[in-house]
């Protein structure tokens, strides 16, 4: 069947009513199909193309319409390829002939494109209520349990002591960076497309910044070539939600690693977590795992869209019908990613002790020792080769930093030939104050800077969160 077409004589090729049908995947339009249509009603309204029976009876039938849409009743015709016909003929048969009016001065080039924005903007409005919920349940578990000290990484080797909330609220930056990637594209999203036609604008006087206000838009696309053709929106859009899901698998692979007896640092509740279908003692972080892998599916479509549109010539290319499987799968990924990982990071049990003995291996307070030293004034550089020496000689006894007696620190000190060490050489109570500098808690006092480690300053940040969070609504 041809609802469009009358140049036509013969009927379309059922091979290619398969391969150019949406209806499966744009039927998620519909509502944001529906609302555009009865924007452009009440324009063709304005613009007295339709009277006011006319705009009446369009309004009421787009109505009956959406409300079939959220019952879930309507009955989708796979026979008319996507959602704007089935919508346009359900209202015919609904409405009669009057529904064919509906399409005057509109393409479905700008058609979709103004129901895709709107689809855009309220997707991003879910997902950012879905990382603000992502950003409490971090907040929450650093309240709960952020005193807890745990073995900072570079190389994935032990660097310097971190508190937990620290390393919590570092992943609360990223996500915040996440909201702001976010409302960005929503702001170059909400522009309104409709009026532009096919791709030269409508042949009728209509007033497109009406319509855009009665829609919620901000403004209107001010060329009509570009309005229907665009899809920076969606690139970006996909782009941020990409880089979302990577950040949400950064974490995921932590607590993959946090979680394995070896390390202990937390245990997984049994609600976010599967067995074996072989081996009865396994205790998988099964949704962690798959956020990570789901992260490699969203990257894919960023990429795949980008191919997708580096070859397309103005204006619009039945190509563009391609953007929506990607966008829809990506954001709604991401979604879900977001309420899964939150629940497990809520739940998460934490060993302390088991963090605190692996924040003490590796000699991960030797920068705090080299520090205290500098503040003794001792060059940097050489209060490095310093503590090189004793971090050596405490691997060689095979004790840690603090338990070095003082013979062997002032060993250490007495190997430099720089005329400050030489002075501190012979003070009796430098080894006690390097062996107290060498412990944990000194060490993160020590980080006392914004944006630092020190439990001031990260009790500091805990609170700035939880006060931002509870401001922000969702």
């Amino acid at each position: 069947m041809r609802l469009w077409g009358g140049r036509f004589t013969g009927e379309t090729d059922t091979r290619v009513v398969d391969f150019t049908r949406s209806i499966e995947v744009d039927r998620a339009l519909a509502l944001d199909d529906l609302a555009g249509s009865a924007a452009h009603v009440r324009g063709l309204g304005l613009a007295g193309l339709l009277d006011e029976a006319e705009v009446a009876a369009l309004i009421a039938g787009l109505g009956a319409l959406r409300a079939e849409v959220e019952a879930g009743t309507l009955a989708w015709d796979p026979g008319l390829e996507d959602v704007h016909m089935n919508l346009e003929a359900a209202l015919v048969a609904r409405i009669g002939p009057l529904g064919g009016k509906l399409h005057t001065g509109r393409s479905r080039n700008d058609q979709v494109a103004t129901d895709l924005r709107l689809w855009a903007r309220r997707t991003i409005d879910g997902l950012d209520a879905a990382v603000l919920g992502m950003e409490r349940a971090l907040v929450g578990l650093g309240e709960r349990e952020g005193d807890a000290i745990l073995p900072g990484m570079t190389h994935i080797q032990p660097a310097q002591p971190v508190l937990f909330a620290h390393h919590l609220l570092a992943y609360v930056e990223m996500l915040e960076r996440d909201r702001d990637r976010l409302a960005d594209c929503r702001r170059r999203a909400n522009v309104s497309p409709l009026g532009s036609g096919a791709l030269a604008g409508a042949g009728y006087p209509l007033d497109r910044e009406s319509t855009a206000r009665e829609l919620g838009f901000d403004g209107v696309t001010a060329n009509s070539l570009d309005s229907v053709s665009d899809r920076d929106f969606v690139a970006e859009l996909l782009f941020a939600v990409a880089l979302g899901m990577v950040h949400l698998s950064r974490l995921a692979e932590e607590i993959t690693w946090w979680s394995n007896p070896r390390f202990g640092f937390v245990r997984a509740a049994d609600a976010f977590t599967t067995g074996s279908s072989m081996m009865p003692n396994k205790k998988n972080p099964d949704p962690a795992e798959l956020v990570r892998g789901r992260a490699a599916r969203v990257v894919g479509s960023l990429a795949g869209f980008l191919a997708l549109l580096k070859g397309l010539p103005l204006a619009y290319q039945r190509d563009l019908q391609e953007d929506k499987p990607p966008l829809f799968e990506a954001c709604a990924t991401f979604g879900a990613s977001l309420g899964v990982m939150a629940g497990m990071v809520e739940t998460l049990a934490v060993d302390r002790e088991a963090m605190r003995r692996a924040a003490s291996e590796g000699f991960t307070t030797a920068t705090a020792v080299a520090d205290a030293l500098v503040r003794l004034g001792v060059p940097f550089r050489e209060a490095h080769h310093v503590v090189g020496r004793l971090v050596a000689a405490a691997e060689a006894e095979g004790c840690a930093l603090t338990e070095l007696g003082d013979g062997v620190i002032v060993a250490a000190l007495a190997e430099s030939r720089d005329s400050a060490v030489m002075g501190l050489a012979g003070d009796p109570e430098l080894p006690a104050a390097l062996r107290e500098a060498a412990t944990l808690d000194a060490a993160l006092v020590s980080c006392d800077v914004i944006g630092g480690t020190a439990p001031r300053r990260v009790s500091a940040a805990l609170v700035a969160a939880r006060a931002r969070l509870d401001g922000v609504g969702g």
